[in-house]
């Protein structure tokens, strides 16, 4: 299947965008099609063998409208059309108001005493009276001619819009006020000054006026409002410069933009934005990314590290090698799945949609019926008349048309600008619905990485020896604990020490010579090995640094101890409050994690999480998931988007956490640009603002209908004489369009606020309940060693490793080369035969298999 955006020209209402929709949904091919009235645009997915973009195109044409399929590059044109298009409204609504102003004072300034000239008023100065009106209402038909022109053709093709309501009323208006003029002539030529008087003084020129005019209003308007729902990523389209300076044999060149190529060395100095997505390859600034992720605080880059397009180098210089350019950088990516969550159509719109699509017609025959009927009441055809040009204006399928999608626009640009990324409008609509949360551990609750958190010197030594000593031991392990640990000491710039005859114990730690003193690292096994004596009280550290889920290194020098570091994947700093904040929204906040339930209750107790799922395996999470729908829950996993890919998408919506620039994370429905879980709040909060404003819009287009209608038809005349002129419900057509879109603009103050902040209760997340931590039920686990030959080198090991984890059913491999042999502990049902046939497709022999 094939997806594409199309642009669509001469839609003005919802009835427009459903026939569109409805015409290209008929074609053979089309999967699935949404018309986006708001941005003119429509999505389309279908089979390219069968169909092609003409076809499609084609269609749209025949509905009465036009279309052209997107291209890279057309976002500016359409901006430029659109601001076009508002000058030319701007142009029609002034010309209309010249006409109408003086039109409108002359039919009505005397009814509220105000002078008119003389040569106009009396009935002997009716036809001068009468002319006169005639020829300003000429100009205010000639110049919003295109109501009459798209109107009528649409009606006569059989399928009636906005506009053909708007042409029907005000022409029917015009052309009484002909016939009037008639009338009056006739009446004069004969004498009957009572007949011309009362024809004089029901032309209704002024309302076609007043009605074109007003409605012409609306529009500009609720134009300029559409405008300012894409305030946010036309924020970000200008913050892409046009121009970059590329290092072209060894000369400072500006080039466009959109010439740069992958591997061109380009020259970003402070305060101008970085053109395309790169790596700095000399140089460091301060990077403010604010408009990409959201992030407030600007960034400090170095050489080796990433820099996304858009962002601006606030200070600093530096050199930096292109690697993604054109459509493929950052800001051109979040604008493509910005315009393809609002191309999209939200759940809740659909009702809307099914009354746009027979609005129209209804209105037509309602209009017909309504003048039909007060002539049969005796009433005269005047009355009759104008209660059906009433009917006619005071319709709006408009309101119902834009009440979805002018929300879903300025909730995605909302979003985007805080680094929230809906990648459709159903994925807005359904978050607010979720009442569960899952938070994978690793990479989403903590950082993902481990970190120095305890250093314990022995008595008689200090943390800087300690670390010193860790460090130079650990720089040459490069096993991820170890890094750790070196990163801390490169962060207290202390200086290693050169290390010598360093060798690995497996499964035990390291060793190596320091000034030719042996000096070791590992656990206390290693040194009890050696006959180094650990101490009651580190070994009591060592013991709670273990019950806290940390890993605890213990470091000795000849057979001295040194003390202990304790090394772990740290919680976010945001991560406690996230979760309270969470529950305070009347979630159920749930952790999913594959580790041990010793480590999973340490980071439970730090995150004030109640509920934990853990032991579970990368392949079962996807299941816990299904298990939690199953139990009638509407579930929102969150994780990093890479072995969290099955959950993410068997979640009701799936949401990854710290992408940065990569962005398309197939298997997510929201993308999170930081690594902030608090985003997950602001996301939440944002899609319940978003749907709140639907439904207040879709009330009120509804209630708007429900009861414009019928007052405009008269049904409340015969018990309260109440009728509406068709100057008024003009009005009260524009009124509710433009009311539409300006409450949608409400979401632009959206703020990420905290709950407590938005006046709600947080939870003291260092108060809990009795937390329960539930590791997930399986199958016995066996342990067997494999007698394996063949094995010489650590690349032997290695392959027999990756070859042994990938049996289903196995969850731990150790392979050690001195004793040829390999541990794994596996669930009962896997059997000697599935290990063996891995071990010998890896290249190597099986000697025996026995129970460990």
């Amino acid at each position: 299947m094939r997806k594409e955006l199309f642009d669509v020209s001469g839609m003005t209402c919802a009835a427009c965008s459903s026939r569109v929709e409805k015409n290209v949904a008929a074609l053979n091919g089309v999967d699935e099609v949404a018309v986006n009235l708001l941005k003119n645009s429509m999505s389309v997915t279908f089979d390219a063998g069968v169909l092609s973009p003409e076809d499609i195109a084609a269609a749209v044409r025949k509905a009465g409208y036009a279309a052209a399929l997107r291209g890279a590059g057309r976002s500016a044109a359409r901006a430029g059309g659109a601001t076009r298009e508002l000058e030319e409204m701007k142009r029609r609504l002034l010309v209309s108001f010249l006409f109408t102003v003086p039109l409108f004072y002359m039919s009505m300034g005397h009814m509220a005493g105000l002078p008119v000239p003389d040569f106009l008023t009396g009935p002997e100065n009716a036809p001068a009276n009468v002319f006169t009106q005639f020829l300003l209402t000429l100009p205010v038909m000639i110049v919003n001619g295109g109501y009459y022109r798209a109107g009528l053709k649409n009606l006569f093709t059989g399928a009636p819009n906005m506009d053909s309501l708007i042409a029907v009323g005000s022409g029917a208006a015009a052309l009484f006020g002909v016939y009037a003029v008639y009338k009056i002539g006739f009446a004069l030529g004969r004498g009957d000054t009572a007949t011309a008087n009362a024809f004089a003084a029901n032309l209704y020129f002024d309302s076609t006026a007043v009605i074109l005019t007003l409605i012409t209003m609306g529009r500009f308007f609720e134009a300029r409002a559409k405008g300012k729902t894409t305030d946010a990523l036309t924020g970000l389209m200008k913050l892409v410069p046009e121009t970059a300076v590329a290092l072209r044999d060894g000369v400072e060149t500006v080039v466009p933009a959109e010439e740069l190529q992958v591997g061109d060395t380009l020259v970003v100095r402070a305060g101008e934005s970085i053109p395309v997505d790169g790596v700095i390859i000399e140089g460091s600034a301060f990077v403010n990314e604010s408009a990409v992720t959201g992030e407030s605080v600007p960034a400090e880059k170095q050489a080796g590290d990433r820099v996304i397009g858009a962002s601006i180098n606030e200070s600093g210089y530096f050199l930096m090698k292109a690697v993604r350019v054109g459509d493929d950088t950052t800001p051109a990516r979040i604008i493509k799945l910005v315009d393809e969550a609002t191309s999209s159509k939200a759940p809740v719109a659909r009702l809307a949609d099914k009354i746009s699509g027979v609005f129209v017609p209804v209105v037509i025959l309602l209009a017909a019926g309504t003048a039909g009927v007060w002539l049969l009441l005796g009433h005269s055809p005047e009355f009759a008349l104008s209660a059906g040009i009433s009917v006619l204006v005071i319709s709006c399928p408009c309101a119902l048309g834009l009440a979805t999608p002018t929300a879903v626009m300025v909730g995605t640009g909302r979003g985007a600008a805080e680094g929230i990324l809906f990648k459709s409008a159903e994925a807005l609509e359904i978050t607010q619905a979720v009442d569960t949360i899952v938070l994978d551990k690793t990479g989403t609750l903590t950082e993902g990485k481990p970190a120095v958190t305890d250093i314990v010197p022995a008595p008689g030594h200090s943390d800087a020896e300690l670390l010193s000593v860790a460090a130079s031991l650990e720089k040459l392990s490069e096993h991820p604990l170890g890094n750790a640990v070196v990163r801390e000491a490169e962060s207290r710039k202390l200086a290693l020490k050169k290390v010598s005859a360093f060798t690995r114990a497996p499964g035990r730690g390291i060793s190596g010579s320091i000034a030719g003193s042996p000096c070791f690292a590992g656990n206390a096994g290693l040194l009890a090995g050696r006959g180094i004596e650990i101490g009651d009280e580190l070994r009591a550290r060592g013991d709670a640094f273990a019950a806290d889920g940390k890993t605890a290194l213990y470091f000795a020098r000849e057979k001295d101890i040194l003390g202990v570091i304790a090394v772990a994947d740290v919680l976010r700093e945001s991560s406690r409050r996230a979760v309270a904040e969470l529950e305070s929204l009347g979630l159920d906040v749930i952790m999913l994690t594959g580790d041990n339930a010793v480590t999973a209750a340490a980071v439970q107790r730090q995150a004030g999480i109640r509920r934990v799922l853990a032991e579970v395996l990368p392949q079962d999470k996807e299941q816990e998931i299904r298990s939690l729908q199953e139990q009638g829950k509407k579930v929102a996993m969150v994780g990093d988007g890479i072995n969290d890919a099955p959950a993410l998408a068997r979640a009701d919506v799936g949401i990854a956490v710290g992408a940065g620039a990569d962005i398309a994370v197939d298997s997510a429905d929201v993308v999170l640009m930081k690594s902030e879980l608090t985003d997950v709040v602001t996301a939440v909060r944002l899609s319940r603002a978003v749907m709140r404003i639907i439904r207040q819009n879709l009330f009120w287009a509804f209630f708007y209908n429900s009861i414009g209608i019928p007052v405009a038809a008269g049904a409340f005349y015969g018990i309260w004489g109440l009728t509406l002129d068709p100057m008024i419900a003009a009005a009260a057509m524009s009124l509710s369009s433009v009311s539409v879109v300006s409450n949608a603009l409400r979401l632009r103050l959206f703020r990420p606020t905290s709950a407590a902040e938005a006046g709600g209760r947080v939870p003291d997340p260092t108060v809990r309940a009795e937390a329960s931590l539930q590791p997930v039920p399986r199958s016995s686990t066996v342990k067997k060693s494999i007698r394996i030959e063949g094995m010489s080198c650590g690349h032997c090991t290695a392959s027999v490793e990756k070859a042994l984890r990938a049996v289903p059913g196995v969850t731990k491999v150790h392979v050690d080369l001195a004793s040829k042999t390999a541990g794994v502990s596996a669930e009962d049902s896997v059997t000697d035969k599935s290990l063996s046939a891995a071990v010998t497709g890896a290249g190597f022999t099986v000697a025996g298999i026995e129970p460990a």
